[in-house]
């Protein structure tokens, strides 16, 4: 073994998730295995030259090192990012416990197979942090094939739902890329291109874009920037199902964080083991809840061209906030459709044939290229490396991870994933839980009973199916407020932030009010 037992946690990860980790449990001179040869995870390695951050700058700071600039209201590139978190990892000294181009490759449990995930209580009699080896980490080096073993007493999953692993979509026999003449690449293929490969590649040729979230959106953004001029072609994109875009963190004049992100806002909106009283108000409440999802309708509906298009969806606002699937619109994106070099065609299903696609209404699209922006398989990333029985445990009846605080699995001991749930603000939700994280392997408190657990991420699950028909991405952002309330009880601290009672009701919750020493 090449570390001594005085490294006794093991993040594997080197993304927001995986460095504030590493902040968090310092004191336990935790190891980070990171497998490519740079920090930053999918802002590293799975960015466009057009990427920018979906939310505003003051929204995606660690509590602890704001930007240094924090009246910028331009939204970062994906390169300012990652300067900042260059920079926040060279403040805090953290070069010193990552381990770059180390890849973990299998995760072996040594602890009692036979009481592991079936106890009453998580862990060692309800602790945390083992104090002895029960985890074995097996990693390979850039250059070698030999796999070395480090063993540790808690792991924290910092591996992601994005990156690494795309997730593509299954056709019939003759129906799939293999028949097709062009060139199909996946999100994560463009990515490591750089900006003239890429136009190199799209210049002249038809492009078919598959997908209309983010990523979609603004590789048909580029593909359109790229082609203009009289040899340019116009790239088609395949919408499967729409969502609600959105040009700005504006709404007819008003803040948009007043409709969802208050304490007041979210009042309006179911949140877990609410009791009989709460839940009979949000019912009463339900047509003003209702009322704002409309109003946000009707201003996407006048400031974007969506009838123009057939791009509104059939499904209220708030299903697509409720599952973290809006999308912030560059701002030449329908100006490029104007112009006819953006097209759009919808179809749920799509096969390939030898010059392009067929969609479901049996038109045929030529096609040179066509871009598969059909996101990510985390799961399977997680599964690749843990073992069994735990690697069968990942999912729950309703395709979730069963996670209580979005930090714990009930029947992996020992073992912590951040970064698996989703809210406005993702570098936050991370942060708080790692906040937690570091408490409870302090044993400043303790978990409560396997069953307990379940029961709380049950419900979690349940409100999701009801608040949204895309629960599957595990969103939490109606109720974050809450979410963040029931993880400051646990650690001891104020769950109302603010500085008085109008602010905690009406301003937005960002790190800066979970910073550590404030009244705690």
């Amino acid at each position: 073994m090449e570390k001594g037992w005085e490294c006794r946690v093991a993040i594997i990860g080197g993304g927001i998730s995986g460095l504030v980790a590493t902040k968090q449990l310092r004191k336990f001179n935790p190891v980070l295995f990171e497998a490519t040869e740079g920090i930053g995870g999918v802002w590293r390695n799975c960015s466009f030259s057009s990427t920018r951050l979906q939310t505003p700058r003051t929204d995606y700071e660690f509590s602890d090192y704001p930007w240094k600039d924090r009246t910028d209201v331009s939204f970062p590139t994906y390169t300012e990012i990652l300067d900042y978190l260059h920079d926040y990892a060279t403040h805090f000294d953290l070069w010193k416990n990552i381990m770059l181009n180390t890849k973990v490759v299998e995760i072996r449990f040594t602890g009692d197979k036979e009481k592991a995930g079936f106890t009453e209580l998580w862990g060692d009699n309800g602790r945390a942090l083992a104090d002895r080896p029960i985890w074995e980490v097996g990693v390979i080096t850039a250059g070698s094939d030999e796999v070395k073993w480090y063993k540790f007493g808690f792991v924290v999953m910092c591996i992601g739902k994005y990156g690494d692993v795309p997730n593509m979509p299954s056709f019939p026999q003759g129906k799939g890329p293999e028949v097709f003449n062009g060139k199909v690449m996946h999100t994560l293929d463009y990515c490591k291109l750089d900006k003239e490969d890429t136009q190199k590649l799209m210049k002249g040729k038809k492009v078919v874009v598959v997908g209309y979230k983010k990523s979609g959106i603004d590789l048909a953004t580029e593909c359109a920037e790229t082609n203009q001029g009289p040899d340019g072609q116009p790239c088609t994109m395949v919408i499967r199902t729409l969502h609600w875009t959105v040009p700005s963190y504006s709404i007819w004049g008003l803040p948009f964080f007043l409709f969802y992100a208050t304490r007041s806002s979210q009042f309006l909106h179911e949140r877990p083991n609410q009791g009989l009283m709460r839940s009979l108000l949000c019912h009463l409440l339900t047509p003003m809840r209702k009322a704002v999802s409309k109003f946000i309708e009707s201003y996407l509906s006048w400031k974007l061209p969506l009838v123009k298009y057939g791009l509104k969806p059939d499904h209220p606002f708030e299903e697509d906030y409720a599952s973290c699937q809006m999308a912030i619109l560059p701002e030449n994106f329908f100006a490029e459709a104007d112009n006819g070099r953006i097209l759009f065609k919808k179809s749920s299903k799509f096969y390939f044939y030898e010059q392009g696609l067929i969609l479901e209404d049996n038109t045929k699209l030529e096609a040179d290229i066509v871009f598969l922006t059909t996101g990510y398989d985390g799961k399977k990333k997680l599964r690749s490396v843990l073992p069994e029985p735990f690697k069968g445990l990942i999912e729950n009846n309703s395709g979730l991870m069963p996670l209580y605080r979005g930090t714990i699995h009930p029947l992996i001991p020992h073992m912590a994933f951040v970064g698996y749930i989703e809210s406005v603000s993702n570098l936050h939700t991370s942060e708080l839980r790692c906040k937690w994280l570091a408490r409870l392997l302090e044993e400043r408190f303790r978990l409560p009973t396997v069953e307990a657990m379940f029961e709380q991420v049950t419900e979690e699950t349940e409100i999701m199916k009801r608040t949204t028909r895309f629960y599957k991405r595990h969103c939490i952002s109606t109720f974050s407020i809450d979410h963040s309330d029931d993880i400051c009880k646990e650690m001891g601290w104020r769950t109302w932030r603010k500085r008085n009672w109008f602010m905690e009701l009406f301003s937005p919750y960002n790190n800066q009010d979970y910073k550590e020493g404030k009244d705690d």
